[in-house]
């Protein structure tokens, strides 16, 4: 087999490294979002100045970390990332209600901008005075309140959101149709919904609630927030494990 002369560059990286890094750049960042075709090997080899052996290893890179799903005759196309080692996946309410053949709808109840305040700082993990744009709203559910939601979007690495009203669609859907990301932790909770939960989510005060607080991250800059705030009898949390031996 031919060796690739353009498959290490005069250091130590090996260049399909470097065209991995340079690819990965265009999704993580943006350029590229969930759903884009990239150009074809060909194109790439052309672009890169390499062969197109050397593109097929980085693509293949980028799948293996779920970045991209490449397809014969169909090209390549960035995913909409999953954290399938997770336990819990970043889910869009919207299309969870729709498949189970319930009417979803999204209330906006508040929303502002404003400079990170001590909680955004403590939730966002940015610096103080950061412009955060600060959303609460209601997903319904045949009519009836399904979940309370609690979100910070960081505007500066989602500059875009500040203009955005969120008309008929939800932050959470807005964000994963837009904007890439690559990290996600999740921390869940019990609490008894005080005087503003109860109304919003029209339960008695003192209800057992489910809450669900999502950060998401873009390599190493912060996205967004979330607290989820659901009754207990309107969700459940399912994770199926496949026993492997060790």
């Amino acid at each position: 087999m031919r060796r690739d002369p353009n498959s290490r560059t005069s250091g130590a990286v090996p260049r399909y490294r470097e065209i991995y890094e340079s690819l990965r750049q265009k999704i993580v960042q943006g350029q590229w979002p969930p759903g884009h075709r990239l150009p074809s090997e060909h194109e790439l080899a052309r672009s890169f100045g390499c062969a197109r052996m050397t593109i097929g290893r980085a693509l293949g890179a980028l799948a293996d970390q779920r970045l991209v799903t490449r397809r014969r005759r169909a090209g390549t196309v960035v995913n909409t990332p999953r954290p399938q080692e997770s336990v819990l996946e970043i889910h869009d309410i919207e299309a969870e209600l729709v498949a189970e053949g319930v009417a979803y709808a999204y209330q906006s109840l508040g929303r502002r901008t404003r400079r990170a305040n001590a909680a955004d700082v403590a939730a966002l993990g940015i610096p103080a005075g950061t412009p955060v744009l600060a959303l609460t709203g209601l997903h319904l559910a045949a009519g009836r309140p399904h979940a309370l939601e609690e979100r910070l979007i960081n505007l500066q690495a989602v500059p875009e959101a500040r203009a955005e009203r969120f008309a008929g669609i939800s932050p959470g859907r807005w964000l994963l149709r837009r904007i890439p990301w690559t990290e996600a932790e999740h921390r869940i909770a019990a609490l008894n919904a005080d005087a503003a939960v109860a109304r919003y989510l029209a339960i008695r005060r003192g209800t057992a609630c489910l809450t669900i607080e999502r950060n998401t991250w873009r390599d190493t800059q912060r996205i967004t927030h979330v607290r989820l705030i659901y009754p207990c009898d309107q969700h459940r949390l399912v994770a199926r494990f496949r026993y492997r031996p060790i």
